[in-house]
């Protein structure tokens, strides 16, 4: 049996690159279509004769799939293997994909999308927390920095992707593409990835496995339906659900001697103050990331396709710092990489916030480069510097618990940026109806107040990037509080549960 591979001074990155390639490939599908279905829903409310409230939960139904069995993930590798279940999921969601690829009518596109989700939930997280096992304690920045290239990268090519088969092919495609993808990925894991040594679970938390899918299902659904209103029927059952299903599952695991997530390491004041920064930071984020897009379609006018192709740049920036930050953490840590990605960030946000209906795709190039070079700069080893802070064997619930929350975030951040975005357009619109009080606008062409919407709207997406600026900033300064602590490879590092070959 093979020493544990961190311990093993005198293994070689190269030796890991087999196993990635498989991790990669998991993570890579299973993000790309967390986001290639937006685009799409139009095509469907036609191909499938309904409405657009009943499609939209193809995309939420997958969320909220996703948001139900991420809790579940760390507790699973833990009892069965990361090996198993990460290769379990991956079949899972490949299983999912074809079946999606099938259906004549939307309500069995929902059902098979949940059930692709119930695949995809586990396959980041797993494949995360496997990645750091593999990882030489002197590479670990490095390594991980690769597996961050498809979590950033399958998002903006998504939209690229999605709109040619869309436009040019059919829906289905998006699907079908995930077969051969999935079929390598399984094929190269189970020849190549180490198995990872099952650890003792004395109990299952059975009431935190109804608690925990429960309140981050529920969280999720809540603040996605606050998008539309956070006063609906809707909205405030979610939240309500959730909030009460999240106090109950906290009190449960403080009590459970065997906990689904061990939410006692938020005890840790520097594991507490990094994620406090990465839920800001990935706020700020979607400023840029969710805000662009939107702007492009909505007031500019671009179709799908050309968005995608408007928004590589930053895809590209992203895919190249990627390494470079990997480098970078593990000579300097994670502080200054946190600072500068989020200033790029910010600095990108303060150039979105001037555009109008005159911007032109090549206007936004070099603040596209710098926002994807800032996410690069710090995504991967914000997660990096996470695990690092977390006792080496709860790895695996780590992961868990902070995918579980990026889910609620994210949703978060969208819920919210709808309700500024509205807001402002409002604002904007009453300013411009009170400033044409005076004038004959009766006689106004049609062309002329379709103008004057679009304007109204350009405006207010600028005031919503202009208060994102300060999100940014804040998390960047909060990031100066993050501390490096132990160096990877210090001889103080716990030992990790074995792997082992074959």
């Amino acid at each position: 049996m093979d020493q544990t591979l961190r311990e093993n001074e005198e293994f070689r990155l190269s030796g890991i690159l087999v196993p990635l390639l498989a991790i990669i490939f998991g993570v890579f599908m299973v993000v790309l279509d967390s986001t290639a279905m937006n685009v799409a829903l139009s095509r469907l409310v036609v191909d499938f004769n309904t409405d657009l409230h009943t499609l939209q939960w193809i995309v939420t139904g997958y969320m909220l799939a996703q948001a139900s069995v991420i809790p579940l993930s760390g507790w699973l590798s833990d009892r069965f293997g990361a090996k198993t279940v990460f290769l379990t999921a991956v079949i899972v969601f490949t299983a999912g994909s074809i079946l999606c690829a099938t259906p004549g009518s939307a309500e069995w596109l929902i059902a098979f999308r949940v059930l692709q989700g119930l695949g995809g939930g586990c396959v980041l997280p797993v494949g995360m927390a496997y990645v750091y096992r593999l990882a030489p304690k002197s590479k670990v920045g490095v390594v991980m920095g690769i597996m961050g290239i498809p979590v950033l990268f399958a998002p903006a090519i998504g939209p690229v992707l999605s709109g040619w088969l869309v436009e040019y092919h059919s829906w289905r495609w998006i699907f079908l593409i995930n077969i051969p993808i999935g079929i390598i990925c399984v094929l190269i894991g189970l020849r190549k990835l180490p198995g990872t040594k099952r650890t003792s679970v004395p109990g299952m938390d059975k009431l935190g496995m109804i608690l925990g899918p429960l309140a981050f299902a529920s969280l999720t659904y809540g603040v996605s339906q606050g998008a539309a209103s956070w006063t609906s029927d809707k909205t405030l059952a979610g939240l309500a659900l959730g909030a009460a299903a999240l106090i109950a599952f906290v009190i449960a695991e403080l009590r459970s001697r065997t906990p689904l997530l061990e939410l006692r390491i938020l005890r840790s004041v520097d594991f507490t103050t990094g994620i406090i920064v990465q839920w800001i930071a990935q706020f700020g984020l979607y400023g840029a990331l969710f805000l662009l897009p939107q702007f492009l379609q909505q007031a500019r006018g671009f179709g799908a396709f050309d968005t995608g192709l408007a928004l590589l740049p930053q895809a590209v920036a992203s895919g190249l710092m990627m390494p470079v930050a990997g480098i970078l953490f593990d000579r300097i840590g994670v502080r200054w990489l946190v600072v500068c990605g989020l200033s790029l960030v910010s600095g990108a946000l303060f150039q979105y916030s001037h555009v109008d209906l005159t911007t032109q795709s090549r206007e936004l190039i070099l603040p596209l480069i710098m926002c994807g070079a800032g996410m690069g700069l710090m995504m991967m080893p914000m997660n990096t510097h996470l695990l690092n802070k977390a006792p080496v064997h709860l790895v695996n619930r780590v992961t868990s618990l902070t995918n579980s929350m990026q889910q609620v975030i994210n949703s978060l951040a969208v819920s919210t940026l709808v309700t500024i975005l509205t807001s402002r357009t409002a604002a904007r619109g009453a300013e411009m109806q009170e400033a044409a009080a005076g004038q004959n606008t009766a006689s106004a062409s049609q062309e002329a107040l379709t103008m004057a919407k679009q304007t109204v709207l350009a405006q207010g997406f600028a005031d919503t990037f202009h208060i994102m600026i300060f999100v940014a900033l804040g998390g960047a300064v909060l990031g100066l509080l993050l501390r490096r602590g132990r160096k990877a490879g210090s001889s103080r590092d716990k030992p990790v549960p074995e792997i082992m070959h074959g």
